[in-house]
């Protein structure tokens, strides 16, 4: 392949092919390199796709595009061993146009998204590692695939291969992630009759629902579990930090099982037929661990770049957005035909006026709170699961005597100064 192109795209996730989509509608010649067998058969997520971001690229999309149930409710639950407190919120308005957000099956939804740039003009070429980048002077000018002949040039590379990103690393833009940076996210999808998903969460037919579950489903670590409701399938995962699941000694599909047979989650997926597993690591370090973005000839989106808000489960309209910045910044570079650091540069200054580096920016202090003291997962999820049995259950005490043995209870197991101290501190890190 001699030819050069305007841009070259690494990866065929949401930020790649964003990236691909917009520059190959704007009249560039665009590649796109996609290491799996098709787009989305090495794409992972929890399942949630959100409305907005995807809309500004392709207006009404949820009328052709693979999605298995608008969401109209998300849950939370704050999980002990015997019980959880459970809040949350259910919108009907969230069930009928324009939507707030869906539950997707990534395979099928980004074969649908890479096949919509085709139609656009991108060259998207599947089964193809890129190697290296490849520089001139300082400047990136192509890529080195394991094709022969694989050395393909181009204005401008962008980087979307996923939170691992090797090619980023070997331009220095990466250091080498701490295991408190990382998440370890396992998943399984689990068929199950959608009357029984409607019936078991309340649903009916084109209704979704998420829970978010926090303490027991990690055993007390810093990580969060989810339950995601699709069509006629059930998506089910957790994820701890790499850094707990080693302090822990925790493997990753045995939390899974623990998970799956927790007597609060087995009524869920009772029945259900395990269809497929994955596995996925999620940048968790936020604000302090965004790379260098942008350089000479190169840019940097989606999880490459670390944009994830673990904090409120955001990353695939994170990516797209950023795909989207990436896009614009290259058209307008190809416009002035300068493609240094200088000129791409304005990618960066895009992201940061953005709400992307904006919310990671809020709780850039969050992960690191809540890894270092472990107490908020070990010590009050389970207080406050004890703290609602003893409020809730009728036996005859003064509902005003019951607040005060509650409140005591708390101050006598952790002390009052550092109850306070918690509460502040955990304050800090989200407000």
């Amino acid at each position: 392949m001699s030819e050069k192109f305007d841009v070259i795209v690494v990866g065929a996730g949401p930020a790649g092919t964003s990236c691909a989509y917009t520059c190959a509608k704007n009249g560039l010649k665009v590649l796109q390199i996609e290491r799996g067998e098709y787009p989305g058969s090495k794409n992972v997520m929890g399942g949630v796709l959100y409305r907005k971001q995807m809309e500004e690229i392709i207006p009404e999309f949820w009328k052709e595009a693979p999605l298995e149930r608008p969401v109209i409710e998300q849950r939370f639950w704050m999980m002990d061993k015997e019980s959880a407190v459970s809040f949350g919120y259910k919108g009907l308005e969230w069930g009928k146009e324009p939507y707030n957000n869906f539950t997707v099956l990534r395979a099928p939804f980004d074969q649908w998204f890479a096949k919509k740039g085709v139609e656009q003009g991108v060259l998207l070429i599947n089964e193809t590692v890129v190697l290296e980048c490849l520089t001139e002077n300082g400047k990136v000018v192509g890529v080195r695939t394991d094709r022969p002949d694989g050395d393909i040039y181009a204005d401008v590379v962008v980087l979307a291969d996923g939170v691992n990103s090797l090619l980023a690393k070997q331009l220095g833009y990466h250091k080498e992630f701490r295991p408190d940076e990382v998440a370890l996210t396992v998943m399984e999808v689990i068929n199950l009759p959608k009357d029984k998903i409607n019936d078991r969460f309340n649903l009916e037919d084109n209704q979704g629902c998420t829970i978010e579950i926090f303490g027991d489903s990690t055993k007390g670590n810093l990580g969060t579990a989810f339950i995601y409701t699709n069509k006629d399938s059930i998506n089910i995962g957790v994820g701890t930090t790499l850094s707990s699941m080693i302090k822990a000694k925790l493997k990753p599909y045995d939390l899974l099982d623990y998970l799956k047979t927790h007597p609060m989650v087995r009524p869920l997926i009772e029945g259900g037929e395990s269809a497929e597993y994955l596995a996925h690591l999620i940048p968790e370090g936020g604000y302090h661990s965004v790379p260098k973005v942008a350089g000479n000839g190169v840019l940097l989106a989606g999880d490459a770049a670390q944009l994830v808000n673990a904090i409120h489960r955001e990353g695939s309209n994170m990516a797209m957005a950023s795909g989207t910045m990436a896009a614009e910044t290259i058209i307008a570079a190809k416009e002035r035909g300068d493609f240094s650091e200088t000129s791409l540069n304005q990618y960066r200054e895009k992201l940061y006026q953005s709400f992307i580096i904006k919310d990671l920016e809020k709780y850039k202090d969050a992960a690191h709170t809540f890894e270092h003291y472990p107490q908020y997962f070990k010590e009050y999820v389970p207080m406050l699961n004890r703290a609602a049995n003893k409020f809730f259950t009728v036996d005859g005490t003064p509902k005003k005597e019951k607040q005060k043995e509650i409140m005591k209870s708390f101050t006598s197991e952790r002390g009052t100064i550092r109850v306070l101290q918690d509460m502040y501190r955990a304050w800090k890190a989200v407000k």
